[in-house]
């Protein structure tokens, strides 16, 4: 009787090796992976070991404040006269700030630089001496904070357009290296961040 049983067959699994890799190269290829990426700066040379800390104070009339508190409120303008402000005045109140077109004698100072460019002839530009400091609190959302810096990157990247345009012609994306480092130097992106503050409420 027991010789009569069925003898089981057993199944081929050679090829679920192959499938189960096919399946992982797919998996592979087709997953895209989300990258953090932080926010491009360019640090400031160090200042000279001489150069004494009352050097380096900015003109009051030089800084544009620009705060964003923990509920998300965006207070902006000088130490002694911020208002809220929503996110998308943000933009043209820097370049504003940054061009002083009316020569205003609240806004930044205006300093004749000397650039050279890449034919040898000199470029005479009036730069702008503004400095705008983002501040946060220490609830600050990492959301709003972001929005902010994006704003606050684009008014110098259209402030530096508007002069690249005006100067050669074209925009500052489009021009060629060193076109772009004399315009980057007539316009510098000067942002600074301050340390988070601590409000009372």
């Amino acid at each position: 009787m027991a010789g009569n049983k069925r003898q089981i067959q057993e199944i081929n699994a050679g090829s679920m090796a192959d499938i189960a890799f096919l399946l992982l190269i797919f998996f592979l290829v087709a997953t895209t992976m989300n990258v953090d990426t932080g926010i491009q700066r360019m640090l400031p040379p160090m200042p000279p070991e001489n150069q004494k800390m009352e050097d380096i104070k900015v003109k009051e009339r030089n800084l544009l404040l620009v705060l964003v508190s923990g509920n998300g409120n965006i207070m902006i303008g000088t130490a002694d006269n911020q208002q809220i402000c929503d996110l998308r005045q943000v933009k043209d109140k820097v370049k504003e700030f940054i061009l002083n077109p009316m020569d205003a004698e609240n806004l930044p100072e205006k300093v004749e630089q000397e650039i050279e460019l890449a034919n040898g002839s000199k470029w005479v530009y009036l730069e702008s001496q503004g400095v705008v400091s983002l501040q946060t609190t220490r609830d600050t959302g990492y959301q709003p904070y972001i929005m902010v810096q994006n704003e606050l990157t684009r008014a110098f990247n259209e402030v530096r357009d508007e002069v690249a345009i005006k100067k050669f012609g074209d925009k500052f994306e489009n021009l060629t290296e060193d076109n772009r480092k004399a315009v980057a130097k007539a316009v510098p992106q000067k942002i600074s961040e301050a340390e988070p503050k601590t409000i009372k409420k």
